[in-house]
């Protein structure tokens, strides 16, 4: 078949190929029927993102090369933001955003073990999960409803003079008080770290300047899981405006090394072999000096290749998810004396991940989802509930070390008992939300 080409000719086939496949078989669609199963959250992609993994496959290069760099420019360009790095996951993001903020680089501002970070019960493991690995102490604070995010009121009575950070997460897109949260850094001299991973594409307005949300702290965090705004399959970014942390976040991202020389390339600096570090001998190479406790992180050149696809459609996925956030928000109109339904945080312009409903007095939440799902449709708990009724604490809760709550936890306890979310990703139609709209409220008219 390739007799007598060249090696582009040959690969030109067979990406010609590649996408008259995918266009064949896997962007067929068909007419949404009642019944038909509703997951709520799904890729949406072409042929681009299979021609874009089978041209990086067809290199074989394997670990993060030259669409790794690609997604990762252009990345920061969408944002607005100076750097960003490409990881395995949006959990590993989180890993590194947390530890970056320990490095010795950073001086009397670095945490310690026993310092402590802010946060909420209310939202998924792996925000929390770096922290108490660490050493750290998160303080959990209250949620407001019907926004499900941190309760700005409680930040005061939740600081104590071992406070270094706040890390917390937009939940379901929903962006939190940034203009309250980033005075409360700014007046204590606290990092702030934006969990961004269920928010990508989310703005808000602070000073009078719309940005978007994960770049107003010092850190924001991304996942590329599949069921995520755009989706690697597995993948995640860490990003940052200050050229200090992002060294910290690209040496634990990359082992631990204190070279900053990308992957198949060896002493940009000019300096690999004249320099003494630690107490290693003078000359030692630096591509081998490790500056602090790393891991290997990286993402995969096949994964950035279908992000690059990827992230070329995204400002279509999220005026998608705006549009079928709107249309069954005004569907379930009227519903008010059953359901509580969610609502923007003011200032914010929501790329909304779910639909968040908690479920008023005489209304079971428990017999509500299962008719939801015995119609089909899928759905989702606030993440933990409440992390901290989760056996993982179990040891932490006896021995009651290792975290503190501060005030009550009322309102994550009641996410934890009366609420649930449907999707509004991108490849669902009007039918399909108007169907899932019909069903909600069947279900609660029960």
């Amino acid at each position: 078949m390739f007799e007598n080409k060249t090696e582009q000719q040959a690969r030109e086939d067979i990406l010609a190929m590649v996408k008259e496949y995918a266009d064949t078989y896997h962007n067929t669609k068909k007419d949404f029927k009642e019944g038909q199963r509703i997951p709520y959250a799904s890729r949406v992609y072409d042929s681009a993102e299979m021609v874009n993994l089978v041209d990086s496959a067809l290199e074989f290069w394997l670990t993060s090369g030259r669409y790794t760099e690609e997604f990762e420019r252009k990345f920061s360009e969408y944002l607005g933001v100076k750097y960003c790095s490409l990881v395995n996951s949006g959990s590993s993001a989180n890993l590194i955003a947390f530890m970056a903020l320990t490095s010795p680089l950073l001086g009397k501002r670095r945490i310690k073990r026993g310092d402590e970070v802010i946060t909420v019960a209310a939202g998924f493991p792996t925000t929390v999960a770096p922290v108490i690995q660490y050493g750290a102490v998160p303080v959990f604070v209250d949620v407001t409803i019907p926004q499900y995010n941190i309760d700005t009121d409680l930040l005061e009575e939740a600081l104590s003079d071992k406070t270094r950070a706040v890390m917390i997460a937009h939940t379901l897109g929903n962006p939190f008080d940034l203009s309250a949260v980033k005075a409360f850094c700014d007046r204590h001299d606290l990092w702030l770290v934006e969990d961004n991973c269920d928010a990508l594409g989310s703005k808000y307005t602070i000073d009078g300047v719309e940005k978007f949300t994960g770049t107003i702290g010092d850190i924001g965090t991304s996942s590329f899981y599949p069921p995520h705004h755009m989706t690697m399959g597995e993948g995640g970014a860490v990003y940052t405006d200050n050229a200090l942390l992002n060294r910290a976040i690209r040496s634990f991202r990359d082992w631990g090394r204190d070279c900053v020389c990308p992957s198949g390339h060896d002493n940009l600096c000019g300096h690999r072999f004249d320099k003494q570090y630690g107490e290693l001998p003078p000359g030692y190479d630096h591509k081998y000096v490790y500056s602090h406790f790393g891991y290997n992180l990286k993402a995969t050149d096949m994964q950035a290749a279908i992000g690059c696809a990827q992230l070329e459609k995204f400002p279509g996925f999220v005026e998608r998810r705006r549009h079928n956030f709107e249309r069954l928000k005004n569907a379930l109109s009227g519903t008010e004396d059953r359901l509580i339904l969610p609502a923007a945080c003011e200032h914010s312009k929501p790329s909304w991940f779910g639909f968040l409903i908690t479920c008023k007095a005489g209304v079971s939440r428990n017999k509500a989802v299962q008719y939801i799902e015995g119609k089909g449709i899928q759905t989702r708990m606030l993440f933990a509930g409440n992390l901290v009724k989760h056996p993982c604490f179990d040891g932490m809760r006896e021995s009651k070390e290792g975290y503190r709550v501060a005030g009550s936890l009322e309102n994550t306890d009641r996410i934890m008992n009366d609420s649930f979310w449907v999707g509004v990703y991108p490849g669902m139609t009007d039918e399909m939300i108007d169907y899932m709209a019909k069903t909600i409220i069947e279900a609660v008219e029960m």
